[in-house]
């Protein structure tokens, strides 16, 4: 009879070690599943094997030309033998330099080395006029796909946010109409809806199935194996605007992030002000409204000073 071989499993290095405490602090503070995968990526696949391979094993050993030769071998060969996007490599370095920052707070990391700054390619973005969205939605077959486009066309909010409505979440404060969202890290917040109340209303009182046991909003039309009807699921969405895009003879590619970025350019080039705008989409800072919605210019910025000199001659 053959021996058995048993093969212990090398114990992890400090610096996993730290990778993995880091991680779990961001579990006890109740990030997200979403957020915590964006850290879980450039950490375990990107720099925890570019350190084994350059034999660095303690967080002391962590320095500004090893995190420098990090950068550039993401920029010209990526972590497969392809390069990365900039933008790809500046996301991850974020997220990185939020690892090394917590570490010289729990003072692990006696140096102030950083992932340098990568400034992404600016890139122009694609967005949905008012006419192509009243086309999708005219397109949609049921008044529940016709209200999943405007909603995400008229509030920004993002699918996930969309999908966890539940009835409760139609809301009314004197003459004001909203939508309580649940946004990243569960934080809640009051998005306004005008004039999408009514019509909301009605349907979370009639066209949904009567003896549905969810208290979501969007449920499926059929039942599920399981006798009940189930809420909306994320591809089920992402098929329906495709098929609706097609039928509306919209030939680009329409998913619904490309709303959210539509909402927020209609919204900017109709005089809404940023910090209002970040307030309704859910951002934390201006920096992702100045800095996604740069294709504003320069026509917005050429009719923007029309409008202005206009007004100072009135």
């Amino acid at each position: 009879m053959p021996e058995l071989t048993i093969v212990e499993t090398p114990a992890p290095s400090p610096l996993a070690r730290l990778v993995e405490d880091f991680l779990a602090s961001k579990r006890a503070g109740g990030k997200s599943p979403r957020t915590l995968e964006a850290y879980e990526y450039p950490l375990r696949r990107l720099l925890l094997p570019f350190c084994e391979r350059e034999g660095l094993t303690q967080p002391a050993q962590v320095d500004q030309r090893g995190l420098d030769r990090l950068s550039a071998q993401l920029l010209e060969a990526g972590h497969s033998g392809r390069p990365l996007s900039r933008h790809s490599v500046a996301s991850y370095a974020r997220h990185l330099n939020v690892f090394l920052k917590w570490a010289r707070q729990e003072g692990e990391l006696p140096s102030t080395a950083r992932m340098q700054n990568v400034k992404p390619q600016r890139r122009i973005l694609e967005v949905l006029s008012r006419e192509e969205v009243e086309a999708l939605e005219d397109a949609a077959e049921t008044e529940r796909d016709k209200l999943i486009i405007r909603l995400l066309a008229d509030t920004g909010i993002r699918l996930g946010e969309l999908l966890s409505l539940r009835l409760e979440d139609v809301s009314r404060q004197g003459r004001s109409h909203y939508l309580r969202v649940r946004g990243k890290g569960e934080a809640e917040r009051l998005v306004p809806i005008p004039r999408l109340y009514p019509r909301l209303q009605r349907f979370a009182e009639r066209g949904r199935p009567r003896d549905a046991g969810s208290e979501r909003i969007f449920l499926a039309r059929r039942r599920s194996p399981g006798g009940d009807y189930e809420p909306v699921t994320k591809s089920g969405v992402e098929q329906m605007l495709r098929l609706a895009a097609r039928k509306a003879g919209i030939r680009r590619r329409v998913y619904p992030h490309l709303l959210r970025h539509s909402f927020a350019t209609w919204s900017l080039r109709g005089g809404m002000g940023t910090l209002q705008l970040m307030q309704i989409m859910g951002h934390t800072s201006l920096d992702m409204i100045t800095n996604v919605y740069s294709h504003l210019v320069p026509q917005d910025s050429y009719d923007a000073m029309l409008k202005l000199l206009r007004s100072a001659e009135d």
